[in-house]
């Protein structure tokens, strides 16, 4: 807060955004902005909701009020991004706060203009968006692709956050795995995010089954003149991940998806996110709690259930392996019922194993689940072995 408070005193406040909300049926983010009205200098609060936008305007020393009774109680996570300096502060539910410090996104004094052009994270107007059909000529987005566009706006959003947290040198080299990435889209989309935020030697690489996909993809980037942007044929059980690659996996299903978080934590990747879909693997398997018995009689609830459990201990296990991790909705229900994303940031404080070991076999235990598909990868027994009576072991000595 300090921080802040000094940008906007000094002049050097670019945007402040709030993430992670509390209450996920309310506010989904806001954006806060600086703003030069006839009533002196304000900060205009952005309040996006599920299906609509809100803005108003306060002045500092409101805002500041409340920005502190949003920031912590309301939403998890705030990120400030100033000309001298970044700050991206975030709670987390039985753990320290944690604020991780960056360098400038932007040097140039912020626009204060009231009334202004959307500025987009992902501009209709980059020709990669036209190559993959999601725009024409002019740059408009093209009719019926307007949900695949806020797919791939709402996923940078997602995905730049991220990459602060994980503090990766932005001179250093970087590869990228978006393992069935399909028609590229979100491949494209971080290729071009990372190259304006990046000086170091960049490498993205999207692996996809289908041919025809794989070719169409290589004439796109090649037209893009994107040389680090490279399309490979293969499945995820091919595919191979360099150490201290980025891990990506967008709609893998069933325990693809496990495979692809397996190949990432084993490659040590500082961010991994995925999509699941399907859950297929966990709910033969289930054996609800007793108060649970009778709802899971009706197939819809099970259902649900299986993708509980399954994501939850999905999520458990990134934890074990020394991942910061959370699981929210990645857009809204109207555009994709495959909308739920986990994302993982390896942990630069040594992990408490024991405890997240514990946590994950009392979850698998409450719903009676033995195997697991991560779980096998990551080489963690959910169900550990039996220690050897003292009596059987002398007699083995014996």
């Amino acid at each position: 807060m300090a921080r802040v408070e000094a940008s906007l005193q000094d002049g050097t406040f670019v945007r402040l955004n709030l993430g992670i909300p509390v209450n996920r049926d309310g506010i989904r983010n806001v954006f806060l902005r600086p703003v030069e009205l006839k009533e002196g200098r304000m900060l205009s609060f952005l309040y996006r909701y599920p299906t609509r936008d809100m803005t108003r305007n306060f002045p500092h020393d409101e805002a500041l009020v409340l920005l502190r009774e949003l920031l912590g109680r309301d939403f998890l996570n705030g990120f400030l991004s100033a000309t001298n300096g970044t700050a991206q502060l975030t709670f987390r539910k039985g753990r320290t706060t944690r604020l991780v410090l960056g360098k400038a996104e932007v040097t140039a004094p912020p626009d204060l203009a009231h009334d202004r052009p959307k500025k987009r994270t992902v501009p209709t107007t980059l020709g990669w968006l036209r190559e993959l059909g999601v725009t024409v000529e002019d740059g408009s987005v093209k009719a019926g692709m307007e949900a695949k566009y806020r797919q791939i706006h709402r996923f940078v959003e997602v995905f730049h956050p991220l990459l602060v947290e994980a503090a990766l040198p932005a001179e250093a080299p970087l590869e990228v795995v978006d393992m069935g990435c399909g028609k590229a889209y979100l491949t494209f989309a971080v290729y071009e995010h990372l190259r304006g935020h990046r000086s170091g030697p960049l490498t993205v690489t999207g692996v996809e089954a289908r041919g025809d996909l794989v070719t169409y993809c290589r004439g796109a980037a090649e037209r893009c003149g994107y040389e680090g942007l490279q399309f490979a044929a293969g499945d995820i059980a091919t595919a191979k991940v360099a150490e201290g690659a980025i891990l990506m996996a967008l709609h893998a299903c069933d325990t693809a998806t496990d495979e692809a978080l397996a190949k990432g934590v084993l490659a040590n990747a500082p961010i991994l996110l995925v999509s699941p879909c399907c859950h297929q693997e966990v709910r033969p398997q289930l054996s609800a709690p007793p108060v649970l018995a009778g709802a899971l009689r009706h197939g819809i609830f099970r259902e649900r259930q299986a993708e509980f459990v399954t994501d939850a201990l999905r999520a458990a296990l990134l934890e074990w392996a020394g991942y910061d991790t959370r699981v929210f909705e990645f857009i809204s229900t109207e555009h994709t019922g495959k909308n739920l994303m986990i994302a993982a940031v390896k942990s630069r404080r040594p992990a408490d194993r024991e405890t997240a070991a514990a946590a994950v076999r009392s979850l698998a235990a409450a719903y009676g689940v033995r195997r697991q598909r991560l779980a096998e990868r990551l080489g963690f027994a959910l169900v550990p072995a039996a220690p050897i009576p003292d009596s059987a072991a002398g007699n083995v000595a014996n």
